[in-house]
């Protein structure tokens, strides 16, 4: 018997595709299945996915739908086209860095309803191609970035700490090197590269935060529109997506 829902563990560096792939290798009675997968996790991303077996695919919106907590890491002073560290390095605001009491006064401005714009290196598709193709062949000035309606239902600073600028792109290179595919991985690694080289001993902010949002929501534009707002630029490092409904981490199947 063939179980409708899989909550899979998607380990950072693989595409949600891969992660059906390695969970069919393992499990041999799914081979002949149809899999898909309901709510995409970034290649930077890991956490909960949901694998939808058989007939559940015809009701992948509901559980796309479903409320999600993640928990994220976001780094202050340095922006990327991508909104997180797969993209390619845009500005630099060493020093400028919002404080534990403005950023929680902030938070509490963002909770509730609100308008997301998608991020420009997303699949959400403007006149039949993702938004990805037009910013990879830098034609996204030419249309108009489609918005959504997100909820944000809580949002909580776990922490406030310091990063040197090398430890950052030694752990963002360690990553970077695990994924597979066409993602300007070399463009991206010289990118960080030279942040080393030109910053390596300063210090950058990054904050780990707890968001309980609506199904659609992207962190990494939650983490650039922080960064918007103080005025500092702002990048996820790290996403994990730790509940999906009632699915949560803790149950999640393990393929590494």
């Amino acid at each position: 018997m063939l179980k409708k829902v899989i909550n899979i563990y998607k380990p950072q560096g693989w595409t949600p595709l891969r992660t059906i792939v390695e969970f069919k290798k393992l499990n041999k009675k799914y081979k002949d299945a149809t899999i898909s997968y309901a709510g995409r996790l970034d290649p930077m991303a890991e956490g909960v996915l949901l694998l939808l077996v058989g007939e559940e695919n015809k009701k992948r919106k509901k559980y796309q739908d479903l409320t999600k907590v993640y928990e994220a890491e976001i780094v202050f002073g340095v922006t990327t086209d991508t909104y997180d560290a797969l993209g390619i390095i845009e500005e630099i605001s060493i020093g400028v860095y919002p404080s534990k009491v403005k950023l929680k006064e902030y938070f509490t401005k963002i909770v509730g309803k609100t308008i997301q714009k998608y991020p420009p290196y997303s699949s959400k598709t403007v006149n039949g191609k993702p938004l990805y193709w037009w910013a990879r062949n830098k034609k996204i000035s030419e249309i108009k970035i489609p918005v959504h309606e997100i909820k944000i239902y809580n949002i909580e600073l776990l922490g406030y700490t310091q990063i040197i600028v090398s430890e950052l792109c030694h752990r963002i290179s360690e990553r970077i090197e695990k994924i597979e595919g066409d993602f300007r991985q070399e463009e991206i690694l010289m990118a960080w590269k030279r942040l080393n080289n030109n910053y390596s001993h300063e210090e950058l902010v990054k904050i780990t935060l707890r968001i309980s949002c609506s199904g659609g929501t992207y962190i990494r534009e939650i983490a650039s529109e922080i960064g918007a707002y103080f005025s500092c630029g702002a990048f996820a490092l790290l996403i994990q997506r730790k509940v999906v409904g009632a699915f949560v981490q803790e149950k999640s199947l393990q393929l590494e």
